[in-house]
């Protein structure tokens, strides 16, 4: 069987955005003033079919045929052009932008739900937009007035796309190492020089201009992280009308050759190699890694995001094989049937399934969290929700792309042994999710992040806040108001997560190190319960009101026990590994034994 074809969960979604993200309750901030009555479902039909009938039909294409390179820029396969310009053509770049810019000026949370449908169908394409909404936030935020004017309307529109150019190949992930350099001219502008590795989509011909922030040292500046600036580096620079003028120098000397996402153009980018690239410095001198940051942890979001959408996409697809594949006799059968009834079969699929609920919960939790701290009048609310964004952003990009790359591997699983051979799908979904781990900064970083920063912001009032919410919530729920699994579950792990958080809020950095990547799972898997529970519990009380949509909600109460009686358990033994670990045991051996 060839690739499946892939829909837009839009139920799913709208579900979770009433219940988790609590959109209602966004649309009633006139900044959300747009979000009327039944948008959220329009633009979610309208959204996956977007999705579903023309980025989808890319997605093998782009993943056979690949890119090509030449001195003269990167070609990406027929159809992606035509393909960018309907996702222009519908105002999709504009839906969360600024309305001042031109933009639609609708939540990030819807946004995001959007963002996994294309993510789903096409995720090398998505990248694109994933990027340029990226440079958007950094520009709006540090930019000046003369920058946004500029920048912010062709960027919201589509007709320029933006990128993020952090890496070198001597710094890795140890930014402060970055050796790229910024001289300032006599017109105020900047002369940037150095090479710049594994930028996403870093050269295209989709876009008019592509808009390049680029992180460089200034004459003079403080060593490390201190001493780091941003700048505005376009591909063509602007005119005095603002369309693309002269070339810019800079240049996409290479494309990596990759394990998956085919058609997303990695490229290895040099700047000044004629001593004339000109950039614009945003914010302040040695300000940038601020600067940088506010890109980052909104994509830090998006790409928790990719490990939902490759979770559905592989969901899906083994779904479909296992209800048309006949083999072997399902016990308690006379008869050879379909593989779906065989339990080993379902397990996987409710496993798959329940997993990828619980994140799209979670990364929708955080979207809907980043939404309230921009629009909340109340100074302590407005603290109170940002702080829950920062809180939850390492756990949806760490947890959510971890499952992504466990369920696309059940999928293949599914399938057998055809799953394993690249005609079905299955393989490219595993090969394009592994990099959503390593992407803004590895899982074990934003493990180290949670406990080493985020536990001890603010003295843990907003973890504490949290944990307040679920264990009131497990404990307000009845037996007659969702399954009594689901209550047990939710009394028994959340203050299991309590006494854990509590414990490594205390340890010394090393210990807390240690165990840092167990915790983030154990937190995750939690979180997902809570969230999930909250889902169930709306789901039983709907039941009585829209019997018509008995078969959806009692999935979802039937997935929700599934993941609190045979997943969430797991957390009792991350328990006693993160309560028990010991970083000497992690240096017991010395690095020759290692290879030993």
């Amino acid at each position: 069987m060839s690739n499946i074809s892939f829909r837009a969960p839009v139920q799913e979604q709208l579900f979770v955005l009433e219940t988790v993200a609590d959109l209602p309750a966004l649309a009633r901030f006139p900044e959300f003033a747009a979000l009327r009555d039944d948008l959220a479902t329009a633009i979610l039909e309208e959204g996956g079919r977007l999705a579903a009938d023309i980025f989808a039909p890319l997605n093998r294409k782009g993943d056979v045929e690949g890119l090509r390179w030449s001195e003269n820029g990167v070609r990406h396969p027929a159809g992606f052009a035509e393909a960018y310009a309907a996702y222009i053509e519908g105002g999709w770049p504009a839906l969360c932008g600024d309305p001042q810019y031109g933009g639609q000026g609708l939540p990030f949370t819807l946004g995001m739900a959007f963002t996994e449908q294309l993510t789903a169908a096409n995720m090398a394409f998505s990248l694109c937009m994933l990027l340029t909404a990226g440079a958007i936030e950094a520009i709006a935020a540090h930019g000046t007035q003369e920058q946004k004017a500029l920048y912010l309307p062709r960027l919201i529109s589509g007709k320029w796309t933006g990128t993020m150019n952090l890496t070198e190949p001597q710094a890795g992930s140890d930014v402060g190492a970055l050796r790229t350099s910024a001289t300032r001219a006599a017109d105020g502008t900047w002369r940037i020089k150095g090479s710049k590795i594994f930028i996403t989509w870093g050269e295209h011909e989709l876009a008019e201009n592509i808009v390049h922030l680029v992180l460089a040292r200034t004459a003079g500046s403080p060593p490390g992280t201190k001493g780091i600036s941003l700048f505005l580096v376009p591909k063509f620079l602007p005119q005095t009308n603002g369309e693309p003028g002269e070339r810019n120098d800079l240049r996409c000397t290479a494309i990596e050759h990759k394990l998956g996402i085919h058609a997303s153009p990695t490229c290895t980018m040099s700047f000044g190699d004629h001593d004339g690239c000109v950039g614009w410095l945003i914010g302040a001198e040695n300000a940038g890694m601020k600067a940088m940051f506010t890109m980052m942890n909104c994509a830090r979001i998006s790409v928790g995001v990719e490990g939902v959408a490759i979770a559905e996409r592989a969901y899906q697809g083994a779904v479909s094989y296992a209800c048309e594949r006949v083999q072997s006799t399902p016990p308690g059968a006379s008869v050879p049937g379909k593989i779906i009834g065989h339990p080993d079969v379902r397990r996987m699929l409710l496993t798959m399934r329940a997993m990828t609920q619980a994140v799209r919960a979670i990364a929708y939790y955080n979207a809907a969290a980043v939404d309230r701290s921009r629009v909340e009048s109340d100074t302590k609310r407005r603290d109170g929700a940002r702080g829950l964004a920062d809180l939850l952003t390492p756990i949806t990009k760490a947890f959510a792309t971890d499952v992504g790359v466990q369920v696309a591997s059940l999928g293949i699983q599914v399938f057998g042994g055809v799953g394993y051979i690249e005609e079905t799908g299955a393989a490219q979904h595993l090969r394009d999710s592994r990099i959503a781990p390593i992407y803004e900064g590895t899982n074990g970083i934003q493990a180290l992040d949670l406990v080493g920063r985020k536990l001890r912001a603010d003295r843990g009032v907003h973890w504490r806040s949290l944990l307040n919410e679920m264990d009131s919530f497990s404990r307000s729920l009845s037996d007659s108001a969702a399954p009594g699994s689901i209550r047990a579950a939710l009394l028994s792990s959340v203050p299991l997560l309590r006494e854990v958080t509590e414990t490594m809020a205390e340890r010394e950095p090393v210990a807390a190190a240690a165990s840092a990547t167990p915790f983030l799972r154990l937190f995750g898997l939690v979180l997902g319960a809570y969230l999930l529970a909250k889902q169930a519990l709306a789901a039983d009380a709907t039941l009585t009101r829209a019997p018509n949509d008995s078969e959806f909600l009692d999935a979802k109460i039937v997935t929700v026990a599934f993941f609190c009686e045979d997943i969430l358990p797991e957390v009792f033994a991350l328990r006693a590994s993160i309560m028990h670990s010991s970083p000497q045991r992690l240096f017991a051996m010395s690095e020759a034994q290692f290879a030993i």
